[in-house]
């Protein structure tokens, strides 16, 4: 319990440290709650980041959310803040419905833009945002969706266990609707929507918000996705979960006689991926088998067990390694 306390002191209180002179420096389009946690605190640690002003609607309020984040300028407005030429990067964090709209305009006017969790609120808002004329040009501006666990450590090592051409089948589990998780296992798109169920609140005052769903989904490999969310879980003691099964596939072993050769499922769930920053394990299960190649017959079958709580990126061990943060 000490560690996880740790870890989220480092988390929510890191050291602040120097600033590079080529930093990012980032505008934030609103004074919004889940600002701080999406950028203001981890730039603290980050050298190659600023976060230099912010805008809101009440000039006041942004006064007064710049004095208690340590932002040096306040603009009067998030127009004033895509026209300077000192801003290189803004974060929207703005009501739901506002997010297309501003991502749109920040990236025309050059903006790299990290935009809040739903990037929009439909299909057709999606079709035009990341197909935008401006994004596949030389030195383009950046458009990244702020789903931060997608860059923990504990995820990235989870994707080196897999191949996603060999994911036959993906479930997820958590009280934030998360299906992105799925098309990350299955490296791709789903082709289509097999099945969908929602329940809705009946307290006569939430009526109109969802309460929990289930959906299923078909892959282009013909993997099958399947997402569960509630907004009432116990996530204390039933944390978010991803659990991948793969086919059964060669692995190269150079001990064998030419006659047999060597077959593996590897199943792994990540515990905790939302919540990947305070506790989380990933799970590894791989069944063996060993076939005579002449016949196909089963000469020995066998199962192993790993488990792995990647922190950081050393932990994590590949590409991302030297890392500190």
């Amino acid at each position: 319990m000490g560690r996880i306390f740790s870890r989220l002191w480092q988390a929510f209180s890191p050291s602040q440290v120097e600033k590079r002179s080529d930093a990012i420096r980032f505008g934030v389009l609103g004074a919004a709650g889940i600002a701080p946690m999406a950028l203001i605190i981890p730039a603290k640690s980050h050298p190659e980041v600023v976060v230099q002003a912010v805008a809101a609607r009440n000039r006041e309020r942004a006064e007064e959310f710049a004095k208690s984040r340590g932002i040096p300028e306040v603009k009067n407005s998030c127009e004033e803040i895509l026209g300077d030429p000192n801003i290189d990067a803004v974060l929207v964090p703005l009501p739901n419905g506002l997010h297309f709209e501003w991502a749109v305009r920040a990236l025309r006017a050059g903006k790299h833009v990290l935009l809040e969790k739903p990037s929009v609120s439909n299909s057709e808002e999606a079709e035009i945002l990341f197909n935008l004329p401006e994004l596949p040009q030389p030195n383009a501006p950046v458009l990244l969706e702020a789903r931060h666990n997608r860059f923990h450590p504990s995820w990235v090592f989870f994707q080196s266990l897999i191949d996603p051409a060999d994911v036959i089948h993906v479930d997820t589990d958590s009280m934030i609707p998360c299906s992105a998780v799925m098309r990350l296992a299955f490296g791709a798109e789903s082709l289509e929507c097999l099945e969908g169920t929602t329940n809705h609140y009946t307290d006569g005052i939430h009526d109109k918000c969802d309460r929990d769903s289930k959906a299923k989904f078909r892959f282009p490999n013909g993997g099958i996705g399947e997402a569960t969310s509630t907004l009432r879980g116990p996530t204390a003691w039933n944390p978010s979960h991803v659990h991948v099964k793969t086919e059964q596939v060669r692995i190269p072993d150079k001990t064998l006689p030419g006659s047999q050769e060597k077959l593996r499922v590897r199943e792994v769930t990540l515990r905790g991926y939302i919540q990947a920053i305070a506790w989380h394990r990933i799970e590894v299960r791989d069944s063996f088998e060993i076939r005579s190649k002449e016949d196909g017959g089963t000469i020995k079958k066998w199962r192993e067990s790993k488990s792995h709580k990647p922190y950081c990126f050393k932990e994590a061990d590949n590409e991302f390694a030297g890392l500190t943060r």
